[in-house]
């Protein structure tokens, strides 16, 4: 019961499988929550066995608080305790805003937005046990500049990097520090459902100006950096990762 425990919402594949294995090799065990994925989150989680750690298999639609609080409950009945939680799982409708329906705009900021804050709620109830805890998300460029598409999304990243800054000063007193990742475009499978896709990466390989796109590792790096020691003093920041893109006018 000794052995540190970090959870990643929507860590069946992509960032979040990557960030989930990074920290497996940094000796975690972990908790993978999928939605719909569940073939690829035993495999992700027969990959962490491997790495000699443990791994819950939890599906939860996060944009369900009834189903936020039975994954909690699953984690405290297994762990006893929880020293990360990685806020990645997203979704939404890739539509323009004349298009976007209720149930578009409700799907995507429950999934996008409301789950960070009750996550973060139960998260929090468990690091206390252990006397501190980090809690990063994954944001995107949606959330201060335009993108095709993208408005009910970047809405809810918005919403995503604003609780963030909330979340930093109101867990702070619990020795909980709380921050956020943005990243510029990755070919992930996440990417194959924006109906502009080739147009994103395009642009993204000629005008980055580091020269490459950003990968999932380069997100990964950034987010274990987030999670160590050396970054305690750095509360409520929504850090970019996106090699240069968004200083371009």
């Amino acid at each position: 019961m000794t052995n540190k425990v970090a959870l990643v919402t929507g860590s069946s594949r992509g960032i979040g499988k990557a960030i989930a294995l990074r920290l497996a090799k940094e000796g975690y065990d972990l908790v993978i929550n999928y939605a719909r994925s569940k073939k690829a989150a035993l495999e992700t989680a027969e990959e962490i066995e491997a790495l000699g750690r443990k791994a819950l298999v939890v599906k939860a639609n996060v944009g369900d608080v009834g189903k936020i609080k039975a994954m909690f409950e699953q984690i405290e009945d297994e762990f006893g305790r929880l020293d990360i939680f990685v806020n990645n799982a997203a979704s939404g409708v890739q539509r323009p805003a004349m298009e976007l329906e209720e149930s578009h705009w409700d799907w995507t900021m429950n999934i996008n937005s409301k789950a960070l804050l009750f996550c973060a709620q139960e998260a929090a109830k468990l690091m206390e046990k252990s006397g501190k805890g980090k809690i990063v998300s994954i944001s995107s460029l949606g959330s201060i500049r335009y993108l095709e598409n993208y408005t009910a999304v970047g809405v809810s990243k918005a919403a995503l990097e604003a609780l963030t800054r909330y979340l930093a000063v109101e867990l702070a007193a619990k020795n909980i520090v709380v921050n956020a990742v943005s990243g510029g475009a990755v070919d992930t499978e996440a990417l194959a459902h924006f109906p502009n896709r080739e147009e994103m990466l395009a642009e993204a390989r000629e005008k980055t100006p580091a020269g490459k796109m950003v990968e999932i590792e380069d997100i990964v790096h950034a987010v274990m950096f987030l999670l160590g020691d050396g970054s305690d003093m750095i509360r409520g920041q929504t850090i970019i990762v996106d090699g240069g893109i968004s200083l371009l006018v």
